[in-house]
């Protein structure tokens, strides 16, 4: 684990670099949350519904937004507004994999106008290291309007039983990630991957990418379709900077109380690894 992740949100945003980061940090740090709730709902007005009950819990919402019956722009629009009542970001598990003059296809265009909308998105590397230049590219052009507003997560590692997320594919996604620092802003991953060693492009000093692990549930230890799951103490000492709980809050039989315990139990994590 790096030494960034046992300095405080607050004192990690005063010295990063990015302007995306530098404000998940300050939503972290004011709201008391590393909470990241995966809204896996399949209608614009359950969608939205979560989004306003959980807001005040959560640092971000994560949506699959291609699972929706009926996407428009009042699911746009919805979103855009809870995110500024709440003072939330909106990251979409879009998991791009494909040639990058597909995927700007998909991030700017097409009826999910994604990059209109959410802060962050993530890709695999599968494709090479051209997913990540295309999506960039598609920020830092002239006529794109929120340039600084937007970020990438790389999925270097997955939680669902023999994922082949392992090995040089996760070293390769930290390559990547440390040639694109100015785009890349962290991974999905189980654990910290500041421990990636690579000759070709070697770890800087100031290097602080954000950990977002995903499966993090109370309650159980996975699913019958592979899921793995691990508490949020488990989580955050294995590097973790942000959880993602699906089920375990939108699912239960009070959502906002079950999103209130999960903010308990990851931000006390977090002040337990800061004294570390």
């Amino acid at each position: 684990m790096s030494s960034n992740s046992r300095l405080p949100y607050g004192a990690r945003a005063q010295k990063h670099p990015n302007a995306l980061v530098r404000k998940l940090f300050e939503i972290a740090e004011a709201k008391k949350t590393n909470v990241v709730v995966s809204a896996d709902v399949t209608t614009t007005k359950e969608l939205l519904d979560l989004a306003d009950r959980l807001g005040p819990y959560i640092a971000v919402i994560k949506t699959h937004i291609d699972i929706l019956s009926d996407f428009s722009q009042e699911t746009i629009t919805g979103l855009k507004q809870l995110a500024e009542k709440h003072n939330f970001l909106i990251f979409e598990d879009r998991k791009f994999v494909d040639i990058g003059n597909t995927v700007q296809k998909q991030y700017h265009g097409g009826v999910l106008r994604i990059a209109e909308w959410a802060h962050i998105v993530n890709c695999s590397i599968l494709p090479g290291e051209g997913i990540v230049e295309a999506l960039e590219q598609t920020v830092k052009a002239k006529d794109f309007p929120y340039g600084s507003e937007r970020g990438l997560l790389i999925l270097a590692e997955m939680t669902s039983k023999g994922s082949l997320a392992t090995g040089p594919y996760t070293v390769s996604s930290v390559e990547i990630a440390r040639r694109h620092r100015d785009f890349v802003v962290g991974f999905v991953s189980t654990r910290a991957l500041t421990d990636v060693q690579s000759a070709e492009v070697p770890r800087s000093e100031d290097e602080d990418f954000v950990v977002f692990t995903t499966g993090v549930n109370l309650s159980s230890k996975g699913d019958k379709l592979g899921q793995q799951y691990q508490t949020p103490q488990s989580a955050i000492s294995r590097g973790a900077d942000f959880i993602i709980a699906g089920r375990g809050i939108y699912a239960a039989a009070d959502p906002v109380e079950a999103a209130k315990q999960y903010q308990q139990q990851g931000w006390e994590a977090y002040q337990a690894r800061l004294v570390q």
